[in-house]
């Protein structure tokens, strides 16, 4: 669980952090992350949710599947002639590692330490919004402005 959440988490941090980069400096214009769900879409928010979660159901429980019997879902379902050689559950390889990176003991070490620091940034960037209103490449922006009064201090000091 821990390898999954923070794989989601090093997702979700790059997402919220690099639209707002990118978006501040020019190269494209996206609501901020906290703004992003009030966009109009092309169907409704509980249309996109019922999709959503027929979609990761589907794949949380081949996940739960693997986990429980280790290669029961390496086959195909539908295309009976695709099928990932037998892995660690976790690391599928196959079509899912294209560059044949090789999952070795020190780069599994540093894919869970960094996705453990993926989850607490995310948790940050969620608190410091809460606290300041801002994301968090706004709020570094004012910080690097005037480094001596735009301080965590001053934040929670309410100047």
């Amino acid at each position: 669980a821990e390898l999954v959440n923070g794989r989601w988490a090093m997702l979700g941090v790059a997402g919220m952090l690099l639209p707002e980069v990118f978006t501040q400096i020019g190269i494209i214009n996206v609501p901020k992350w906290y703004d992003a769900g009030k966009q109009e879409y092309f169907a409704s928010s509980s249309t996109l949710f019922v999709i959503e979660f027929i979609l990761f159901h589907y794949v949380e429980i081949r996940r739960w599947q693997d986990i429980k019997n280790p290669g029961s879902v390496n086959q195909d379902p539908i295309f009976k002639q695709y099928s990932l050689p037998p892995n660690e559950v976790g690391y599928p390889g196959g079509i899912f590692n294209p560059l044949n990176f090789a999952p070795t003991a020190e780069a599994k070490e540093k894919e869970l330490a960094n996705g453990r620091l993926a989850m607490l940034a995310f948790l940050g960037f969620i608190v410091q919004h809460n606290v300041t209103g801002k994301g968090p490449f706004d709020n570094l922006l004012q910080h690097l402005s005037d480094p001596w009064h735009n301080t965590i201090i001053q934040t929670f000091g309410g100047n």
